[in-house]
């Protein structure tokens, strides 16, 4: 047999390296699930692509969907331990997460859309007097300038609370920081907000 015929033999077929490829993401599931850092990043390399196009699949827009993505691989490495391989392969886990972030963004901004629709029916209605407009504005200018006197890491927190509704925890999970961290930035950057707005 000639040696063109005995490589042609050796190479693994598709099935056989999807069945590779399934081996090697379930090792590095079990080397994240005991916290090793290294083969979370060697993971998140080979799933982001597929994770990042269900959600892009889901969402239709590529700012939202990159979000998500991020947030369903901060998932995957938060729930490393709790992972059954009988349950299914490890690419089907994660696309399982992706999926159920990006449709329950979708439920989010949908219930964003509506209520917005609604207060603008409602003050529709009821028009705001112009001094109380420029007030609002005024006022909404004032925190801006305050905002942008805090540092970032303070002003990151404290939009995602403020603006994005996003609890402590939730935001912790998003930043990848410890709940301790994000609440003493939201602390100390509330105290430096009410002085600012307290001085201007």
């Amino acid at each position: 047999m000639r040696t063109s015929s005995l490589h042609a033999l050796a190479r693994p077929l598709p099935g056989d390296v999807r069945s590779l490829r399934a081996e090697r993401l379930r090792a590095l599931m079990d080397r994240t699930a005991r916290g090793d850092r290294e083969a979370y990043a060697e993971l998140y390399e080979e799933l982001a692509p597929t994770v990042h196009g269900i959600a892009l699949r889901v969402l239709r827009d590529p700012a939202q969907a990159e979000e998500v993505a991020q947030e369903a691989l901060l998932e995957v490495w938060r729930s490393a331990p709790s992972y059954r391989p009988e349950r299914g392969p490890v690419a089907a886990w994660a696309c399982t997460i992706a999926h159920r972030r990006a449709v329950d963004r979708v439920r989010s901004v949908r219930a964003s859309c509506e209520r917005e629709q609604r207060v603008v029916r409602e003050d529709r209605t009821v028009p705001e007097p112009v001094a109380e407009t420029v007030e609002r504005a005024m006022e909404a200018a004032r925190v801006r300038r305050a905002l942008a006197g805090l540092s970032a890491a303070q002003r990151e927190a404290l939009v995602l609370a403020y603006y994005g509704g996003y609890s402590q925890s939730r935001i912790a999970a998003v930043l990848g920081l410890p709940l301790g961290t994000v609440k003493s930035r939201m602390r100390d950057g509330l105290l430096r907000l009410h002085g600012a707005l307290r001085d201007g």
